[in-house]
């Protein structure tokens, strides 16, 4: 179980590729799906004719019935309250469960201190992977920033580029994605640039990060949708606006979106 659709499909495609060799079915059950579609999952869901199904939130409804339920991983388990998690955990008999994240929370801490749950501490990069250098910059650095852009996507490199907000609000000063989006179209004209935000409707937000993580798009302007999970290893710049708006937590998953390409 992933909090988004994106992050679902992701694993959707890893697990896919993995198993390729080996006969084992992998579906995805998320809210956007057609209802033919989903009909025929979750019948062969419970018939066990799907071996492993990755979903969003979609996987707590009640219409979700497991043949034999053995294992339950909740990604990003801090996106998930403890009652839905609980309820994924119930359509099965006593399954092993593995939740992961990168910022847990308190009640999983106390778990961990209390003596009732395992924990695995994987603390270090992958191999081959280059550490990330944060910075903190003023305004008057601006042009220096959108010159060092330019000069990533010269040598084949990708951008994200994420604002606190969808659309100005005269209430909050903080930048906002369309307002940006117009003003990145005009910088980097000569690339091609695209929003995303959790207002646009599915397939246009699968449309777009499909474009890409293919290389297509150059610069991506979001907000935090992107937070979870989103894997395009040739971006390895991310220029968070109005840093101060987001939480620590948010602030660290969303460093964990670059970096992320073996060298």
């Amino acid at each position: 179980m992933a909090p988004t659709a994106i992050l679902a499909k992701q694993h959707l495609d890893n697990f896919r590729n993995m198993l390729l060799d080996f006969n084992i079915n992998c579906e995805l059950l998320i809210s956007g799906l057609p209802k033919k579609q989903k009909e025929n999952i979750l019948e062969r869901l419970k018939n066990g004719e799907i071996d492993i199904i990755i979903g969003t939130h979609s996987l707590l409804e009640e219409n979700v019935i497991f043949k034999n339920l053995g294992f339950v991983v909740t990604d990003e388990q801090h996106r998930f309250g403890v009652r839905q998690r609980a309820i994924l955990n119930k359509k099965g008999r006593n399954p092993d469960v593995l939740v992961m994240t990168a910022t847990p929370i308190p009640r999983t801490l106390a778990l961990i201190l209390y003596g009732d749950l395992d924990i695995s501490i994987i603390d270090e990069l992958p191999p081959n992977r280059k550490k990330i250098d944060t910075f903190a910059v003023a305004k008057e650095m601006t042009e220096r920033i959108n010159n060092f852009i330019k000069q990533q996507i010269n040598e084949g490199r990708q951008a994200y580029i994420v604002c606190p907000l969808v659309e100005e609000n005269e209430e909050i000063n903080a930048k906002s994605v369309l307002e940006i989006y117009e003003k990145y179209k005009e910088i980097f004209s000569e690339y091609k640039v695209e929003y995303l935000h959790g207002k646009m409707k599915p397939k246009e937000k699968e449309t777009i990060m499909q474009d890409f993580k293919n290389g297509d798009t150059k610069i991506l302007i979001s907000t935090t949708v992107i937070e979870v999970g989103v894997d395009v290893p040739n971006s390895n710049i991310m220029v968070i606006e109005n840093a101060e708006r987001f939480g620590l937590a948010t602030l660290h998953q969303l460093r964990g979106r670059v970096g992320r390409r073996r060298l």
